[in-house]
């Protein structure tokens, strides 16, 4: 279950590439073609949300682990470490110019997404309220946790409902 998670999280934190390349095209279902572009469009958008929250019931069954705030030696926020590199995939896929070219890009960032394995950083999470953070042990192991708590201070949250995403890479449901 744990590859299949690792997959879809992948697939999910590129997706917004695919997007955006269909809006900046002015795709439209062409079974939709009586409406507004605009209705296709917001299918376009709908689909990586509807994706992502697959992705919170998959990750029911991932292992379970958990991080006691006695463990947690320091924290840093990591929301906006990706910034640059979603900018990047938007920037990259309005510069696009046809499709063989997006599925060659888009597969391209997937699989490396997959392979290196180290942070699945998806920013529909934000719009459900996830946080993103690296936190270093006290046996200086860096890890990688998406969670909804706001974390300030190591040593005062605990995480006794944590799903291993990978070795360094945890979701608190």
């Amino acid at each position: 279950m744990k590859y299949i998670y690792q997959l879809f999280l992948a697939f999910n934190s590129t997706w917004l590439i695919v997007v955006v390349y269909l809006i900046k095209e002015r795709y439209i279902f062409t079974y939709l073609e009586n409406y507004s572009r605009y209705f296709s469009w917001t299918i376009f958008i709908l689909f990586p949300i509807i994706m992502t929250i697959i992705s919170f019931l998959i990750a029911r069954d991932l292992p379970k682990d958990k991080l006691l705030n006695t463990a947690v030696g320091e924290i840093e926020l990591a929301n906006n470490n990706f910034l640059p590199t979603y900018l990047g995939y938007f920037f990259v896929s309005l510069g696009i110019s046809d499709t063989p070219t997006l599925i060659v890009v888009f597969l391209m960032i997937y699989v490396f997404t997959y392979l290196s394995q180290t942070l699945y950083f998806n920013p529909i999470f934000l719009i459900f309220g996830y946080h993103f953070y690296f936190i270093k042990t006290i046996n200086n192991v860096k890890i990688f946790l998406i969670t909804r708590k706001n974390l300030k201070t190591p040593k005062e949250d605990s995480f006794e409902n944590l799903r291993r995403i990978n070795n360094y890479t945890f979701i608190d449901l």
